[in-house]
């Protein structure tokens, strides 16, 4: 009775030293075992095996309805509303839509290449399920070259779930919320990891916005900077994350710290509901030129308390009840990176 010790290499048919082929970013082995003599000169001739989570497979090709993953410049914005559940918002359409704006009108973002997921969007494809998420995001990086900048923007709920492969030290991963999470399962912080941030080749730089509750950490970056209302700052190196990219950088700006909930809210804009975290995020962008990530990070926090110190203070019935029920913003904006740099001297480029 054959076992798996007994499985010989497909070309010299030695038994010692057995290995599969596997695929350079996911490691999801090839069906034709192989020793580690062959192995490397399989791994050139052979095309990457298939595999479901895995950025370079042969499933990563884009769906017809989504642009040509070609040029410098990429984005993909996903806006979630979870309309007609008690669990909706409605902010993140207008969130999707101003970060557009954003990219068009101030980084020279193409508009055939930025996609945009939301349950506005007339084809299937695009509408925000698990499915579409999923290969949106293998759309993002899939055949990026040095020089290129993507952008991920996500706005809509995060939760969190028991960590079962023990990279977290408070035991839980971080989730973002398709449309149908429900049915068909949650993004865990591993699959976001693991489909926009290892496959990122050197000289290619994703930045990510991700408006959601529990965000802090929703990328698995490994450095996540700790600032302070004076400026001072340090980077604090997560040394259970062993997940880094393949030579790029990425950058995550998140709405709040991974215990925290992030807000839906109109009291930036009193009668047009945005996300707290985004709204304030392209305000900070829009501050002037040679804005720094430090200048975004704490003009975000900024905004953020002074919009509580307004709601406290105000004359109205409506201040008053607010104050009387606690609902001001509790959120502090997070920034982490794969990389460590001076957050001050470093400007914000798309």
């Amino acid at each position: 009775m054959g076992g798996r010790s007994e499985r010989r290499c497909s070309r010299c048919r030695s038994l010692p030293g057995t290995a599969g082929v596997r695929c350079a970013l996911c490691w999801a082995a090839a069906r034709q075992p192989v020793c580690a003599r062959w192995a490397k000169k399989w791994m050139k001739a052979l095309p990457p095996p298939a595999h479901p989570r895995c950025a370079t497979s042969a499933a990563a090709a884009a769906p017809p309805g989504y642009p040509a993953a070609h040029g410098g410049k990429r984005a993909l914005l996903v806006g979630v509303a979870y309309r007609s559940t008690r669990y909706e918002l409605r902010g993140t359409i207008t969130d999707v839509n101003s970060m557009k704006f954003l990219l068009q009108t101030k980084f020279g973002f193409p508009a055939q290449s930025i996609l945009v997921l939301s349950e506005d969007e007339g084809d299937r494809s695009r509408i925000p399920t698990r499915e579409n998420m999923v290969a949106a995001m293998r759309w993002l990086v899939h055949g990026c070259r040095p020089g290129d900048s993507l952008v991920f923007h996500f706005s809509g709920h995060g939760s969190q779930k028991f960590d079962t492969s023990m990279d977290e030290v408070d035991g839980y991963d971080e989730t973002l919320c398709p449309l149908d999470y429900e049915i068909s399962g949650m993004i865990s912080d591993d699959e976001v990891n693991e489909m926009i941030v290892r496959p990122l080749p050197r000289g290619v730089k994703l930045h990510a916005v991700v408006d959601a509750c529990h965000s802090g950490s929703s990328l698995d970056l490994p450095y996540v900077c700790k600032a302070n209302r004076n400026g001072d700052y340090h980077w604090e190196v997560r040394t259970h994350v062993k997940k880094a990219t393949s030579g790029g950088l990425a950058i995550c700006f998140s709405g709040c710290d991974d215990h925290q909930t992030s807000s839906d809210t109109s009291v930036f804009t009193q009668d047009i509901v945005t996300g707290a975290m985004t709204y304030c995020f392209i305000q900070a962008v829009e501050n002037g030129p040679g804005v720094t990530y430090g200048h975004i990070l704490l003009g975000m926090r900024a905004a953020i308390r002074e919009s509580n110190r307004d709601f406290c203070i105000g004359g109205s019935i409506a201040a008053l009840l607010r104050r009387v029920f606690h609902t001001g913003l509790t959120q502090v904006p997070q920034l982490s990176s794969s990389e460590q740099f001076n957050i001050f001297q470093t400007p914000f480029i798309l």
